[in-house]
């Protein structure tokens, strides 16, 4: 097997190029950087700037499967015109790959593109599921429905497409658990709101391993990519604070001093989202990590 990797240097895509090399998977992978660009027999760089419509096509020969991780990160600032990177570094990286692949028919049979859970409404009571359509009317519901629509043009030219809509990526080496640990070693960490807000999450391990399950199995349509057992904001507060034995006496953080620290992009603290994972199970994907427990266990003995 031969994998095309898009934003093959973010936390997401480095645990996933170790994982497929380790297995012998055959890797190509893009970057707008041309220091970068390695060139071994199983690991080869290629340079693409999206901005200005460039891609080395040389980067499809003989690749059976597309995974496109790259997009900017929704963790900074959102001015108008962060808020517009962020939707063209995903629609216009699609765009681009679509172009390429279109010429050269034959080869790719497959894209797996990362999506997020932040298409699905706010919600303290509803369980959301693949087929759901109570999308969020927002920004992030917006930018997430725009990246799907994109992706899902690959169908055009007979190629399975699969989107994996993401949680909460627990991971030690960055991401939202690290920004969440650091006010609780300080002792200053509580919960957002009520904390009652439902936070479906997945350990960043099982996570790459569902690309490469997606990858192996050909799955084609939407997944949840959640881990069985999401928690409250409090739950995961505190569980993170008890593993680290640190104490919780601050109280809980309004919402309306966030709003005035980070924006609209408090949005990402206080929206409830309960996923299911079951569509997952069903195609016999296993979760190591099940209970956030268990996740916290694991990342935090190797923080």
């Amino acid at each position: 097997m031969r994998i095309l990797i898009t934003g093959a240097t973010g936390l997401i895509g480095n645990e996933l190029v170790a994982l497929l090399l380790q297995n012998g998977v055959q890797l190509h992978y893009l970057t707008t950087s041309r220091k970068k660009i390695a060139d071994e027999s199983n690991f080869k760089g290629f340079y693409w700037n999206p901005e200005q419509g460039i891609i080395d096509e040389n980067c499809l020969m003989g690749v059976d499967v597309i995974i496109h991780l790259a997009g900017a990160t929704i963790s900074k600032r959102w001015t108008r015109s962060y808020k517009q990177e962020i939707i063209e570094s995903r629609v216009i990286t699609t765009n681009l790959l679509f172009k390429a692949v279109k010429a050269n028919p034959g080869q790719v049979r497959q894209i797996i593109s990362a999506s997020a859970i932040g298409i699905y409404r706010d919600s303290l009571k509803n369980v959301y599921f693949e087929d759901s359509k109570i999308f969020d009317e927002g920004f992030l519901g917006n930018v997430v429905i725009k990246w799907e629509q994109s992706v899902d043009k690959f169908k055009l030219l007979d190629i399975k497409v699969c989107k994996l809509r993401t949680g909460l990526v627990l991971s030690n080496k960055g991401g939202a658990l690290i920004e969440l640990m650091k006010p609780i070693k300080m002792g200053l960490g509580a919960p957002f709101g009520s904390g009652k807000q439902i936070q479906s999450w997945i350990h960043i391990h099982d996570l790459v391993e569902m690309y490469f399950y997606a990858a192996r199995h050909e799955w084609e349509g939407v997944y949840n990519a959640v881990a069985p057992n999401p928690v409250t904001n409090k739950e995961l507060t505190v569980c993170v604070a008890r593993n680290l034995h640190k104490p919780l006496f601050m109280p809980k953080i309004p919402e309306f001093l966030m709003q005035l620290v980070l924006g609209e992009m408090h949005q990402l603290l206080y929206s409830s989202q309960y996923v299911s994972e079951k569509k997952a199970l069903e195609h016999n994907f296993e979760f190591q990590y099940k209970t956030l427990e268990k996740a916290l266990d694991h990342l935090l003995t190797l923080a």
